[in-house]
């Protein structure tokens, strides 16, 4: 699986020496390299540090490194708890996350807790790069400025903690618009990107090759759909995929996922809800593909409520390779949310 988030240590490996010991420590060129070149294949990075928060965030910022780090966790507690809350602050799976330290008990701590964790000792951040963990298969535009829509997340987040007024008033104000569009050969690098990292909103834990979903994209039998999303704040990027399986009388969704960021949108039900009035203006029937993980339960529940329900028909429909498959009768098709703007592409 590949690395989301790197969270460094400060003293003894982002920079030599301790900070609190010497105000003039220097950071190690190896290891700002290393940053840089992850953070141009849209790997993340945070802190976990035994420090005084603010000397720590200052020296960072006279460094000019302080907007490399997202939810730099700062201060005197455990380092694994450190870790566990830059990966919920993230929204990502602790076992996306790697570690650096140059202390091996604080990687001991974190690997004990955390054994899903990649811990990398410091005299190793040099080479972190050449991990395969590190490398993912294709570079997009949307990696190359993941970190930019992170921060513009922590702004719209800010902006939420601030509103007064209703969730929906809040939302009016973003002005999103979600664009749904049939996949161009441009959008299959982000497409096989979305496939191997999401893995907590993704219906069926299916991944897909480029070259899958490239045929999926000239089938006549399939329709491979990608969706964007923007506010007043920017572009999230292409943040959901959708491949349906089209048959004389029934179409399959056989994917369904949405990026992390964006699930609190609803936009995982407006998705579904443009499927469904494409199959019931089509006179088709339609079924949806599940795979049931520790982690897809919000997929479950957003199919569920867009109506999709196990069938009651004497025909079986479960497979024995624990894939459920639900159904929807077009008893209620739920209008898109009033905040949003939907474009529908053909």
């Amino acid at each position: 699986m590949t690395v989301k988030c790197v969270v460094w240590d400060l003293d003894d490996t982002l920079w030599d020496g301790v900070l609190l010991e010497d105000g003039e420590v220097r950071p190690r060129e190896a290891v700002l390299e290393a940053i840089r070149t992850l953070d141009e294949r849209g790997i993340l990075h945070s802190v976990a540090s035994r420090n005084d928060h603010d000397t720590a965030m200052a020296k960072l910022a006279e460094l000019g490194l302080a907007d490399y780090f997202l939810h730099p966790q700062i201060g005197w507690g455990s380092k694994s708890e450190a870790v566990a809350e830059i990966a919920r602050r993230l929204n990502i799976g602790i076992d996306t996350l790697a570690f650096v330290d140059d202390q091996p008990f604080e990687r001991d701590e974190v690997a004990f807790a955390h054994p899903q964790v990649l811990c990398v000792d410091a005299a190793e951040a040099a080479s972190i790069t050449e991990l395969p963990r590190m490398n993912p298969r294709f570079v997009t535009a949307d990696s190359r400025a993941r970190r930019g829509l992170y921060r513009a997340d922590e702004q719209r987040k800010q902006a939420e903690e601030g509103h007064r007024g209703t969730s929906e008033e809040f939302l009016a104000k973003l002005a999103m618009r979600f664009t749904i569009a049939p996949a161009q050969e441009e959008d299959l690098q982000r497409a096989e990107e979305l496939t191997v990292r999401t893995n907590q909103l993704n219906a069926t834990g299916y991944t897909y090759s480029y070259e899958e979903l490239d045929a999926f994209r000239t089938s006549p039998d399939h329709d491979l759909l990608v969706a964007e999303l923007e506010d007043v704040y920017g572009g999230y990027g292409t943040i959901g995929l959708a491949l349906v399986e089209r048959g004389a009388g029934v179409w399959t969704v056989k994917l369904l996922l949405m990026s992390c960021r964006v699930m609190a949108r609803g936009v995982g039900a407006v998705l579904l809800n443009h499927l469904i009035r494409k199959a019931s203006s089509a006179g088709v029937r339609l079924r949806a593909e599940f795979v049931p993980t520790d982690r897809n339960r919000t997929m479950y529940i957003t199919y569920k409520f867009s109506g999709f329900r196990e069938p009651e028909r004497a025909e079986q429909l479960d497979r024995p390779d624990g894939v459920s498959v639900l159904e929807n009768d077009f008893s209620r098709v739920q209008d898109d949310p009033p905040y949003m703007t939907v474009l529908a592409k053909d």
